[in-house]
């Protein structure tokens, strides 16, 4: 994706806030690939005028919301750093989970294109996500290694000739997430921003989690709608109002509830 949003086709190939008042729960192993510390139904809707007199209401926050909130937030902020050790060493992690059996010779190298990425280096193209967008990559890599490889392949159902590039999607679902969640306001301003923070405090790991649903859905509504590069707005702004949707169900009190979790395959 460029500074204009738009996207490179790809030919298929078969082969810092500290309180005591409050914590998030954590019901998964490491979430992300350094030592960044993470930053509803049943809440109260406080209708806030802002200085664009936006009409949106805000909703209320628990303690431990507020603190969940203001983690994910600093992970959020945190830009992707070509020069960072850390950074370098969490890209080079994402390859070896795509192709464990190829060494990679350079993190500049025209084998990033494999993968999806724009160019020979992929740090121009985490603009949109920031290094949150890595994170949530690995994280589907480790977590669900088997839909990690099939989307990554595109190894499920029957693909256009001109599919969409595997990492950048990546990198848009990761910015379309914290635009659909509203995830850089004080507070959420939805319905649906809002049942995410409640299971935000009840798992850390929750946007993470989300994201690997997401993935999955979108290249679920890819082949139910018979997509090719040229779709891939429509497709995505399909995946977002099916996730609208399943989290507003009354029967959701966490994310492996949502329909579209029984996507995901370890």
């Amino acid at each position: 994706m460029d500074d204009r949003g738009s996207f490179v086709a790809v030919r298929r190939i078969s082969h810092a806030l500290d309180r005591s008042s409050g914590t998030c729960h954590s019901n998964s192993g490491d979430v992300g690939a350094s030592s960044a510390a993470w930053l509803g139904k049943g809440l109260s809707c406080v209708c806030a005028q802002t200085k664009e007199a936006d009409p949106r209401p805000s909703f209320d926050l628990t303690p431990v919301q507020e603190v969940c909130l203001l983690r994910l937030q600093s992970r959020i902020d945190v830009p992707y750093d070509s020069s960072n050790p850390d950074h370098q060493k969490a890209l080079k992690a994402l390859w070896n989970a795509a192709f464990p059996d190829e060494e990679l010779e350079g993190l500049i190298s025209d084998k990033w294109k494999e993968m999806g990425w724009q160019g020979k280096d992929p740090s121009s193209d985490f603009r949109g996500g920031g290094f949150i967008s890595l994170e949530n990559l690995l994280f589907l890599a480790k977590n669900f290694p088997k839909s990690f490889q099939d989307l990554l392949r595109k190894q499920e159902g029957v693909r256009a000739m001109w599919e969409y590039p595997f990492a950048v999607a990546g990198v848009n679902i990761t910015f379309m997430l914290i635009q659909m969640l509203d995830l850089e306001a004080v507070k959420p301003r939805s319905l649906v921003g809002a049942t995410f923070l409640k299971l935000l405090s009840e798992n850390e790991a929750a946007f993470d989690l989300l994201y690997c649903i997401t993935f999955k859905l979108l290249d679920h509504r890819w082949l139910e709608m018979h997509a090719s590069y040229m779709d891939f707005n429509a497709v995505m702004k399909s995946t977002r109002r099916q996730l609208e949707r399943e989290l507003l169900l009354d029967d959701i009190t966490q994310l492996e509830d949502l329909p579209s979790y029984n996507l995901l395959a370890r």
